[in-house]
């Protein structure tokens, strides 16, 4: 995944913005930095949006949003987790690596499934750390598309980080992480959502699914973000009105916080869906509390003018380590945030964003 503007780290001699060793500190992120840029408007924001201490509703239960029918959710974890299953099955999905290509092929034959206009968008990238030229493919499909009158991006990195850079014994941060939660858990839950809202959708609503390659090459941020990149620079005609992004949303004890640089550049988008999470039971889970600025794959997209939230539990102690595996994380998690989505894509009326005046 993406990077914090203070995450801290432990190997010396990769270095990255913002990220220094402090011992006994590994992988704490700094939560009051988030808030300093943002002042009143912040504090503002998180009055309006209330406490966030909903109590988490059943699993199966009927959710009903605020002023609206009840909604059957078909979202199903365990198929969410089944599709995790499968993608660490294959070890390291890393660029270059033959459990990357299998994992392209793995994915692009579920999203035919329940999708429509199934393609990869490729391109190619030369790695500073060995000046080798790597093949890299964004994954898209469409649901409901081009007779849309709201055009939502869903986005999630299928690439694994091919360094544990955050492994204390050096000897160790040279080698490819599993990737469970950070590389399959977004993938899992956009899966699993193709197939609850095939044939669902509303029909003033469309879904473009990007699985983004290179999002975790590193070790740089130069090097990071590199599908989401392409995609900005090759936007579909039409393009999308917003876009949600999902990235390291499995961890067994989720908590997705308010992300900084999502309420900078999608403050609607953000208050309305965290809004929406705790209408329906939710609020828990998405709080209404600050956690750290995040550079990730929304940072392109939003700078290429759609507006883009992240969806990220960084809090997660396992983050660019060969501990980040699926004992890590829980079919449960992937449901609550299916469930979000699922929701917020049949709500009636859609949310749409406000024109810029």
């Amino acid at each position: 995944m993406g990077q914090a503007g203070h995450r801290l780290k432990p190997s010396q001699h990769d270095r990255r913005i913002g990220a220094e060793r402090e011992e006994g500190h590994r992988n704490t992120p700094s939560m009051g930095v988030a808030i300093t840029g943002f002042g009143l408007a912040a504090a503002l924001l998180l009055a309006a949006c209330g406490s966030g201490r909903a109590v988490e509703q059943e699993a199966n239960a009927p959710i009903s949003p605020t002023g609206g029918a009840k909604i059957e959710s078909l979202f199903d974890s365990e198929q969410a987790w089944k599709h995790m299953v499968e993608q660490t099955k294959l070890g390291p999905r890393f660029p270059g690596s033959q459990a990357h290509r299998d994992c392209r092929d793995y994915i692009q034959a579920e999203m035919k499934k329940h999708a429509e206009n199934v393609r990869l968008q490729e391109f190619t990238h030369v790695w500073t750390s060995d000046r080798k030229k790597y093949t890299m493919w964004n994954i898209l499909g469409e649901q409901n598309w081009k007779d849309a009158k709201v055009r939502v991006l869903l986005l999630a990195h299928w690439d694994t980080r091919p360094t544990a850079d955050m492994e204390w014994e050096q000897h160790k941060q040279r080698q490819p992480i599993l990737g469970a939660n950070d590389g399959a858990s977004g993938v899992s839950v956009l899966l699993e959502l193709m197939r609850t809202m095939k044939g669902r959708l509303p029909s003033d609503v469309g879904v473009l699914y990007l699985m983004t390659d290179g999002e975790d090459l590193g070790p740089s941020l130069d090097e990071m973000f590199l599908g989401a990149s392409h995609f900005a620079k090759n936007l579909p005609t039409p393009k999308p009105d917003y876009g949600i992004l999902l990235d390291m949303i499995g961890d067994k004890d989720l908590r997705i916080p308010l992300e900084p640089n999502s309420l900078y550049y999608a403050e609607e988008l953000v208050n309305a869906f965290y809004r929406h999470a705790a209408e329906i039971g939710l609020g828990s889970t998405f709080p209404k509390a600050f956690g750290p600025t995040i550079e990730d794959d929304h940072i392109p997209l939003n700078k290429a003018g759609i507006p883009t939230m992240d969806l990220i539990d960084f809090s997660y102690d396992p983050w660019h380590t060969l501990d980040d595996t699926l004992d890590k994380c829980s079919p449960e998690s992937l449901g609550k945030v299916g469930k979000a989505l699922e929701t917020w894509l049949l709500k009636s009326p859609p949310f749409r964003m406000k024109k810029p005046e």
